[in-house]
Formats: C-alpha cells, structure tokens, sequence
C-alpha cells in the first residue's frame, strides 16, 4: 500500500473519525427510511458523541507498553495522545450545545445511554475483591453494543421527529427499525470479538466467539443476517427501492463476514466491515436516484 494512503488510512480510522461517520450515516438511514429530512442537529450529537466514546474506551484501556502492541491502531492512538485527547474535548465541547438543543426526552435517552456507556469500560462493579466493568459480564459485550447504537441511530432521531417536528412514528414502525438495525450491528461486530479471541481470553472478557468458539460465532453472524432478512421480507408493505438497498447491502454484509477471518489485517474490520455502516446510507442513495 502506497505510504500516503496508509497514513492517511489510519488518521481516518485510527483516530475513530471514521466510525463517528459511521454512525451520522445510520441517523441518516433512520431518515432516509422514515421519508423525513435529516435534522442536523442530531448528525452531528451522533458524529460527536460516538467520537468521543470510542476514543474514551480505547484512552482508558492503555497498555502498559502500546509501542510493542501487535496492533497498528494501539500503536498509532498512543503515538498520538495528545492529538487524541484534543480530538476528545473538541467532541465533549460540540457536544454541549447540542445536547441543550434536544428535546427533554431524549436528553433522557442519551444520559441512559451515555452511563450504559460508561459502565462498559469503567471497573465500576465488584465482586471477591475484583473490579470489572459490563464488558466483563459474560455474553452482554455484543447486546450493549448493537443497543447502544441502534438506540443512537434510531430511536434518538425519531424522539427530535416527534418532538421537534410533531411528526407520528408508529410504535410498530420503530420497533421494527430498532430489531433490524441491532441485527445488522450486532452481526457485524461479532468478527472484531472473533479477530480480538485470544487478548478477550486472556483478559477474561467471555465475547460469544470465547464462549461459542470461531466457526459457531460466524454461524451466529449469518443467522442474525438471515432474520433481518426475513424481517426485511415479511414486514415490508412495498418492494420499493429502499427494500432493494437494504437487501443488498445485507447480503454485501454477510459477503464480507463470510471472508473474514482473524488473520485478516486491521485495514478490513475498521474499513470494510465498520464500512457498511456508511455503504447503507450510500446504497439507499444509490438505488434512490437510478
């Protein structure tokens, strides 16, 4: 790989710009999907908020020697703290004026959310004189995420729609984006558990890959992609072009799952999976204006 590129590559991924993109492109697909125009406001609590928990989980976990670390991002984040932790306090002071513009309910809803968040990697809990946070707790790493980000994604903006904008969401609506969009992250957050098997063992953290072990977890991905697939199918009223966007980019999903493996590099799971995040967005876009 051509060493601008590369440089450039892990300054976008690296430095968690790209997974805060990530989740500005699922507000947008809430919006795309519910027919409403994106309400900017919300973009940017996603972008801002989402960088600021990812560069706080991965500043409070340092190891004590990042330079040795096998993993290029470890390496590349801690050679860049202080760049880091700029990048943090501009997101925390963004985050001030947006969070006052929500409405109160939602203000409800991130403050839950900012705590489940915070619970996740803080050793805030004890039991026989060891601390551990949520992640530790067996099996409930991948719920905490896929919930996180599909309350992020879909609840937030549809609360700012009815709130802001007086506009009616059906309950049976939101409940239906809400399951399909923890499908699809959850299923495409089980391969980082699968790739990072080894370091979760050693540190205690039970993932579904340690419990299940490798080749039932990626068993688990196709499944979860097979029941969005199914709920996108039967609980469709029309086959418009959204449902062909969707459809495809599932099946794009399970393409990418299906080739990876743990000795893939860091370039496909940050890239390529965390990507289709952003290609859904792109691909409702897409076949929107054929």
């Amino acid at each position: 790989m051509n060493k601008y590129l590369r440089e450039s590559l892990d300054f976008l991924l690296f430095s968690n710009l790209f997974i805060a993109l990530c989740s500005m492109s699922q507000g947008l697909v809430t919006y795309q999907l519910l027919h409403q125009q994106p309400q900017k406001q919300v973009l940017g609590l996603l972008f801002c908020s989402t960088l600021l928990l990812y560069n706080f989980s991965i500043l409070l976990i340092r190891p004590k020697e990042p330079e040795k670390s096998s993993f290029r991002r470890v390496r590349w984040i801690f050679s860049h703290y202080r760049f880091m932790l700029l990048l943090s306090a501009l997101a925390v002071l963004a985050l001030i004026p947006l969070a006052l513009y929500l409405s109160f309910p939602t203000q409800i809803v991130l403050a839950l959310l900012g705590i489940i968040s915070l619970a996740y990697g803080l050793p805030i809990f004890r039991s026989h004189n060891r601390r551990f946070g949520l992640r530790n707790i067996p099996g409930i790493k991948l719920i905490l995420i896929a919930l996180v980000w599909s309350i992020s994604a879909v609840l937030i903006p549809i609360l700012e729609l009815e709130n802001k904008q007086s506009i009616s969401i059906p309950m049976d609506q939101t409940l239906l984006l809400l399951a399909k969009r923890f499908l699809f992250v959850a299923a495409i957050t089980i391969p980082f558990d699968i790739r990072d098997l080894f370091q979760d063992q050693l540190h205690a953290v039970k993932t579904l890959p340690v419990m299940l072990g490798e080749k039932k977890a990626y068993l688990v991905c196709q499944f979860l992609l097979l029941v969005y697939l199914v709920l996108l199918l039967f609980f469709t009223k029309e086959f418009d072009r959204n449902f062909w966007g969707l459809a495809l980019t599932v099946l794009l999903a399970g393409w990418l799952i299906f080739r990876s493996n743990w000795k893939k590099n860091e370039y496909y799971y940050f890239l390529y999976l965390d990507g289709t995040l952003i290609l859904q967005f792109l691909m409702l876009m897409l076949v929107n204006v054929l």
